[in-house]
């Protein structure tokens, strides 16, 4: 095994035990690759991973295990080695959007986010915008996509800083208030009609 690809073996043990494991959906499995089910891994709401109810302190290893985090069609997601793949809980986004850089301006700008493993996207086609609306508390839950299915959750001071940033524009016949970022418009809300 590389000594850049995590060795999950030793998380394997604390296996969610009896019946068939479930599979990811979407994700085709090596013939060599052992499906362990779920293990006892969590990321929380502010980003913190878990093992055992125990924050993983070490950032070095919360990164290693990043480059093998996937999520599968049906949203939920999985450490995937070379030899083994195991289901976590994730309690939301696994990653935080925690600074934004921007270059340019208008139509030309290009947003740049970095999350809290130092990944950096661009907002853009590759790395989209995406805004929920919290039912129950009416704020807004703004995501970025990024590889492997996976989504950052902007943090509130990041959301806030695109909201300065946001003009209003018409799609579709509907008033909608957004960023520029690499050539293309990302609604951030609707503007309500007078």
């Amino acid at each position: 095994m590389s000594e850049n690809t995590p060795d999950l073996s030793s998380f394997i043990g604390d296996a969610a035990p009896g019946g068939e494991a479930p599979a990811p959906v979407g994700i085709a499995l090596r013939p060599r690759q052992t499906l362990c089910g779920d293990i006892d891994m969590r990321i929380g709401l502010d980003g913190t991973w878990y093992y055992a109810s125990s924050p993983i302190g070490r950032k070095e290893l919360v990164k290693l295990f990043s480059t093998v985090l996937h999520r599968d069609d049906a949203g939920d997601h999985w450490l995937i080695t070379p030899a083994e793949v195991c289901r976590i809980q994730v309690d939301d986004a696994p990653y935080l959007a925690v600074e934004a850089t921007v270059e340019g301006s208008g139509k030309d700008q290009k947003i740049t986010l970095r999350t809290n493993i130092d990944q950096t996207v661009a907002i853009g086609a590759d790395h989209p915008l995406r805004v929920e609306v919290d039912p129950e508390t009416l704020e807004p839950r703004p995501y970025v996509g990024l590889e492997r299915g996976l989504e950052a959750r902007l943090t509130r001071s990041v959301y806030y800083q695109l909201v300065e940033l946001a003009v209003e524009e018409t799609v579709e016949g509907a008033n909608i208030y957004g960023i520029w970022s690499e050539g293309r418009f990302f609604s951030i809300g609707r503007l309500e009609q007078e």
